[in-house]
């Protein structure tokens, strides 16, 4: 009797475990159904006023949207990188015009809030709608509804829809410029650094900056290393210039920092070999390699598979100088001279220095400031006798004596280079500005 019961509780556990699979597995398919593009439309010239704007607020201001992106890399989808209110915005709709039939399409969006929002209503969201199998559509408009009249709302040019060469190697993607931002030296050094170190590209998403820092940036424009991507961001949202909600009322944190990053990823998926996420006081320094190239052609080598390399952090005090390349003629532009600053505080007893990345931009879907949240291929800490970044800022131990500090001259193995380079911007740059 009681290995009959036991036989019975086996079947009657089997038989739920099969139900709840077939319920599962049909719920999965309606839901992969009604996310299908469906003909609305027909005969139709595609409508609407081409968006021209980097952040577009759709009808109620509850999203935002940055850049579609053709991505082919799971199923044929376009990717919007957006920003979502994440508890109010629960359902989108793209709708694609292909054209010469003029059939319009309409897909539902699975919207896909990132994760790290940091306690802020607003964060970083990828709007992902399947696209019609038998068109390859150039523009999306994004609609709160699969019917209606779409002839007023904007359409968003699909980026990334051709695959390219890669026009350079390394990219660098700079967010956010905010706070009038004026520390022009360190700028000029960073820039003439990354250059050296082997960087083509530098993407800065500009909200604001000085006057004289935009006589800068106007000479690396020119010169074709930069590229500006307005970020009029607090024309839409409450900006916090912290990274973390402090119950302020305002919106999404570090000017949409998250978003900007993610669309620069995006942005230059099909054009740089990698993509590096920093910021503008930040630079990757390699110990024992002389430039990025050699350095990342021998970390793939030595791990595979990797897609994401993180490097760590460490503050160098903007308070503590050496008396090292006092150069008189850069005092009196603003900023800090990063040659005198060789002095790294110690690592702290229980702290994880934060991190930034070199990335393969095909492999990433999605990321954050510190690592990436989703991405194909494995990430990797990069040892700190290999390489680390020197961040001249603030101290964060301020209260440490300067023989407590680690003496780190490694940016002087660049100092002839680096002096010639910055010299030159500034003799361009300053007699532009005494214009």
């Amino acid at each position: 009797m009681l290995c009959a019961g036991k036989k019975s509780y086996f079947a009657a556990a089997v038989c739920i475990i099969t139900v709840t699979s077939m319920l599962a597995v049909s719920y999965l398919r309606l839901q992969r159904l009604s996310h299908q593009p469906k003909v609305i439309q027909e005969g139709r010239r595609c409508r609407g006023k081409i968006a021209n704007s980097t952040i577009t607020a759709l009808k109620g201001n509850k999203t935002f949207i940055i850049s579609p992106y053709f991505d082919d890399r799971e199923s044929k989808v376009t990717r919007l990188i957006g920003i979502v209110h994440y508890e109010d915005v629960k359902q989108l709709y793209c709708w694609f015009c292909c054209q010469p039939n003029g059939k319009t399409y309409v897909s539902k969006a699975k919207i896909d809030v990132h994760s790290d929002r940091f306690g802020f209503p607003y964060g970083a969201a990828d709007i992902v709608c399947l696209e019609p199998k038998n068109c390859d559509p150039t523009h999306v408009s994004v609609h709160q509804s699969p019917h209606g009249n779409i002839d007023q709302l904007p359409r968003f040019e699909i980026k990334n829809r051709k695959a390219e060469t890669f026009s350079v190697d390394f990219t660098v993607c700079i967010s956010t410029m905010f706070g009038n931002y004026n520390n022009v030296l360190q700028f000029i050094q960073s820039m003439e650094m990354y250059k050296i170190l082997g960087v083509q590209k530098v993407v800065i998403y500009k909200n604001n900056c000085s006057h004289l820092m935009e006589k800068v940036l106007k000479f690396y424009i020119e010169e074709g290393t930069v590229e500006i991507i307005p970020w009029p961001i607090n024309s839409h949202l409450k900006v916090s210039s912290k990274w973390h909600f402090m119950q302020d009322g305002t919106h999404i944190g570090y000017y949409g920092q998250i978003t900007a990053l993610n669309d620069c990823i995006y942005r230059n998926m099909e054009r740089s070999k990698f993509v590096v996420l920093n910021d503008a006081d930040e630079i990757i320094l390699p110990l024992k390699h002389p430039n990025w190239t050699t350095m990342m052609n021998s970390l793939q080598e030595q791990n595979p598979g990797t897609s994401v390399f993180l490097f760590e952090n460490h503050i160098f005090p903007e308070t503590v100088s050496s008396r090292m390349f006092n150069i008189s003629s850069w005092n009196t532009v603003p900023g800090v001279n990063i040659l005198q600053h060789v002095y790294r505080e110690p690592d702290r007893k229980d702290v994880i220095n934060p991190r930034k990345m070199i990335v393969d931009p095909r492999k990433v879907i999605q990321t954050s400031v510190h690592s990436v949240l989703r991405a194909y291929g494995k990430s990797v800490n990069v040892p700190t006798d290999v390489a680390l970044i020197y961040h001249c800022r603030k101290a964060l131990q301020r209260d440490l004596p300067r023989e407590s500090l680690i003496r780190d001259t490694t940016l002087w193995r660049y100092n002839s280079s680096l002096i010639m380079n910055v010299n030159k911007v500034l003799s361009q740059t300053m007699l532009r500005a005494q214009k």
